[in-house]
């Protein structure tokens, strides 16, 4: 990825899907010992999501669990299975990776979403492994999500018909 991009990037945390969200939970931080962040609900036109947000000292795990079967959550759970739903990685300028990773044949789900600390942008789904890819620019480094970030994600998602 370096030799795309012209510089190191990091893996900023990663979505993992699960079936049961508090069992996640108890899971994950009573087991593994990692910190409770924050816990939302985003809601679309028609389906929704619950999330956790974790922190492991400076790694992030957000777990996610779908509400209804329409949800992108649920539909991922159904045709992949529990586990890894996309991996987002920090870059400098989330510009200029969009336009050299179309370059390379990359094909992504969203717009730029533009939040007031950060921009990002998710690819398409691998067929292959179920994997979703964000690329994420940070002003400050913050493991906080943006509430408006989220739902204009899920609300992109939607109208895409992607999950």
């Amino acid at each position: 990825m370096k030799q795309i991009l012209n510089h190191a990037t990091r893996i900023d945390h990663l979505a993992i899907a699960v079936l049961d969200l508090e069992s996640a939970i108890d899971f994950y931080c009573g087991i593994l010992g990692f910190e409770l962040l924050k816990q939302r609900e985003v809601k679309g036109q028609f389906s929704g999501m619950l999330a956790a947000e974790l922190c492991g000292n400076g790694f992030t795990i957000v777990l996610v669990q779908g509400t209804n079967k329409e949800s992108q959550v649920s539909r991922f759970v159904a045709e992949y299975g529990p586990g890894v739903q996309h991996v987002a990685i920090e870059v400098d300028d989330v510009e200029e990776a969009k336009s050299r990773l179309m370059q390379t044949g990359l094909q992504f789900s969203t717009n730029i979403i533009h939040g007031d600390q950060l921009k990002q942008i998710f690819t398409l789904r691998d067929k292959n492994s179920g994997t979703m890819f964000e690329f994420i620019e940070k002003k400050k480094r913050t493991s906080q999500f943006e509430k408006t970030s989220i739902q204009n994600l899920f609300e992109q998602l939607e109208l895409a018909g992607a999950y």
